[in-house]
C-alpha cells in the first residue's frame, strides 16, 4: 500500500486516462481502501465529469470512508444524469439517511423500489425509513 500511496501523491507520473484511474480506484475500493480509492476516482471524475460509472464508484468510496454528504452529491448527480437508475436512487436514499435527510431518503428509496420491485435491500430501506420521515 505504501508504494500505491506514494504514487497517489507523486507529481512525476505519466498522465493517466480516466479509465485507468477508475480501474485502479475500483480495485482499491474492492480491496477495502475507500480513502485511497476516493483520491483516484476524484481525479477520474475531473477528467470525465459526466460519467455515471465513475461517480458511482466515487460515491461508494466516499460513503464507505464516512463522507456521506459528499457521497450524497455524487449519487444525486447520477440520478440527474440517469433518472431511471434504481441503484442510484437507492444509494442516494442511504446517503440522505446518513446525513439526516429522512424525508428525501424515503422518497428515493420508494422510487428505487418502484423501479425495481422485489429487491430486498430496497424493501428494507423503505420499511426502515417509513416511520422516521
Amino acid at each position: 500500500m505504501r508504494g500505491e500511496a506514494r504514487a497517489l501523491y507523486s507529481n512525476d507520473r505519466p498522465a493517466e486516462t480516466a479509465y485507468e484511474l477508475y480501474a485502479r480506484g475500483r480495485a482499491l475500493l474492492h480491496d477495502g481502501h475507500p480513502h485511497a480509492a476516493a483520491i483516484l476516482l476524484g481525479r477520474a471524475k475531473r477528467l470525465e465529469p459526466e460519467k455515471a460509472s465513475i461517480r458511482e464508484a466515487l460515491g461508494r468510496a466516499l460513503f464507505m470512508s464516512g463522507r456521506a454528504a459528499h457521497a450524497r452529491r455524487e449519487f444525486a448527480k447520477i440520478v440527474q444524469l440517469d433518472p431511471a437508475d434504481d441503484w442510484a436512487h437507492f444509494a442516494l436514499a442511504l446517503a440522505c439517511e446518513r446525513t439526516g435527510q429522512h424525508t428525501r431518503a424515503l422518497r428515493h428509496a420508494k422510487l428505487a423500489l418502484a423501479m425495481h420491485p422485489g429487491v430486498a435491500a430496497y424493501e428494507r430501506a423503505v420499511r426502515r425509513l417509513a416511520p422516521r420521515a
